[in-house]
């Protein structure tokens, strides 16, 4: 039987991105806050602190914009085997993801691995938070349209093939400046591992103090990644 397990062996070298995208996600979408649904998106950076906490992959961080996942990869589990990295992550990703947004059905994700260096992981940062950037804007316009009375159908028609900026121009004129709207929104989010603070009480002395504790952490407020500042900030997460 092994012998026809044709993928089985393949194994890659790290570092990798691992690429998770929900599967029909549009289904479990439908009853959401639009153009943008918090409790969606708290769900997806919860299901990112888990798959770094206790997935048993071990990224480096997390970056999630929309019902996307990319988790860098610096040390691999299993050898590398590519069909174990992207069942174990997609199937993960499916549970943590069902247990955030308390599921009534089935969810699933998809998974894919990305080849990647250090210098290699930036631009591709960058490509991913510019398509963030796309979705966010397509997201307004088309809930503006549907709030106004098109169709889903309609106001896809509508948007196809109008410009950024044409589109930007469009929320402008209904009170909406894209710039200004919330930066997960617009850059998505960044889950790693790192330091934070926490306020508590000195058990001897009763006084308060704050101390430090290390954990997984989230960046809700990104530099955008194709600036010096964007860069120096991925660099930074990269590690050494």
């Amino acid at each position: 039987m092994e012998s026809h397990e044709t993928f089985s062996t393949l194994a890659i070298y790290p570092p990798v991105f691992l690429r998770l995208d929900g599967r029909s996600f549009h289904r479990l979408t439908r009853t959401c806050n639009k153009p943008f649904d918090a409790r969606f998106h708290a769900a997806m950076t919860g299901t990112c602190r888990r798959l770094l906490a206790d997935s048993g992959l071990d990224p480096l961080f997390a970056y999630t914009f929309s019902d996307e996942i990319n988790l860098y990869c610096t040390v691999l589990p299993f050898g590398g085997r590519v069909e174990k990295l992207d069942s174990i992550a997609a199937s993960y990703a499916a549970s943590a993801f069902t247990l955030e947004y308390d599921c009534d059905e089935p969810v699933a994700f998809d998974a894919r691995v990305v080849l990647a260096t250090p210098e290699y992981a930036v631009e591709y940062l960058a490509m991913r938070q510019a398509e963030a950037w796309r979705n966010h804007i397509n997201a307004y316009c088309q809930a503006a349209l549907v709030t106004e009375g098109r169709t889903g159908r309609e106001a896809a028609a509508d948007l196809r093939g109008m410009k950024a900026g044409e589109m930007h121009e469009m929320m402008f004129g209904r009170g909406v400046n894209l710039n200004e709207t919330p930066a997960w929104q617009r850059r998505g989010t960044l889950v790693r591992h790192g330091v934070y603070t926490k306020e508590g009480v000195n058990p001897r002395t009763r006084e308060r103090v704050t101390v430090q504790r290390r954990g997984v952490t989230t960046d809700e407020d990104l530099p955008l990644f194709s600036t010096p500042e964007g860069r120096a900030y991925l660099f930074s997460v990269l590690g050494p």
